[in-house]
């Protein structure tokens, strides 16, 4: 298959692109700059423009385009830099996906969709929660109705945390945990969805080779944990003790998050690949940060 790729230098995106080729497709880069490989077109969200031919004998598009959540306080400029990073490029896609009848667009979401769920698992059939994040995940996946309304099969992958081994929460949690400064959030109840990258990769093409499949997918691991269990086995795995806890009126502050989003806690349970055949690599936490941290 010709696959091409928005986001394809984020931390899923380029390892995405080493998964499908492993797999023996073609892969194409949608870059913002002046292209300046074989591999490469250019685009430019904001104003609506994809390089002429970009798409062309595409087999499927996949956008994984957004600014990073964790990338500095919710300010009301951050969180319009949210949405926008998000939102501008899925409706571009969406709307060259359709025009040009392309069979497949794989758009990213994330666990935000579901808001606060407590301690009940959540299935993609659990309904849209509140909140900021709840609010940008649902207009992100909206963005892509009009490739869906042409009949092409949209995905829509609600991912959890992306552990690898630079980057990400990995990135930002081990030079804490090395000093002994790593911490639960709040009272460490909330569950948080996880996956390592290489099960994360491997699911795209998975939801890309299986071409029955469509709608939302939650991509994360089947053993979901609170961010309790997560700090301790972090700190198993760096060998050192995480005792501590920040408070969560602190985060709040520091974060610029009002509403407390960042204590949300979801309990996701990746049914459709689970029953779609989909096998994990690495299905469990201290297996995952061992192969991430030893």
């Amino acid at each position: 298959m010709r696959i091409v790729v928005a986001g394809a230098s984020g931390l899923i995106g380029s390892a995405l692109v080493g998964e499908l080729r492993a797999g023996g497709h073609e892969v194409l880069r949608l870059v913002r700059r002046t292209p300046g490989a074989a591999d490469e077109r250019g685009w430019d969200p904001p104003a609506g423009r994809i390089d002429a031919g970009a798409l062309a004998g595409a087999d499927a598009v996949v956008n994984l385009c957004g600014a990073p959540i964790a990338g500095g306080r919710w300010s009301h400029a951050r969180r319009q830099l949210l949405v926008n990073s998000r939102v501008e490029p899925t409706e571009v896609l969406a709307a060259a996906v359709a025009e040009q009848g392309i069979p497949l667009l794989v758009n990213a979401s994330a666990a935000g969709y579901y808001g606060d769920k407590g301690d009940a698992l959540v299935p993609e059939s659990a309904p849209v929660g509140t909140g900021f994040l709840a609010g940008l995940c649902q207009s992100w996946e909206a963005a892509t109705q009009r490739a869906a309304d042409a009949g092409t099969r949209v995905v829509r992958l609600r991912t959890g945390h992306v552990l690898a081994r630079r980057g990400g929460l990995v990135g930002l949690l081990k030079p804490l945990f090395f000093l002994a400064l790593g911490a639960k959030l709040g009272n460490g109840r909330q569950y948080m969805p996880w996956i390592h990258v290489e099960d994360q990769v491997a699911a795209v093409r998975h939801l890309i080779e299986h071409d029955t499949l469509s709608g939302a997918v939650n991509v994360c691991s089947p053993n979901p944990v609170t961010n309790a269990e997560f700090t301790a086995a972090f700190g198993r795995a760096m060998h050192r003790p995480a005792p501590w806890f920040v408070p969560a009126a602190a985060l709040r502050l520091a974060a610029g998050d009002t509403n407390g989003e960042i204590l949300y806690s979801q309990r996701m349970a990746p049914t459709v690949l689970v029953d779609n055949g989909f096998t994990y690599r690495h299905p469990t936490l201290d297996e995952t940060f061992s192969s991430l941290l030893g």
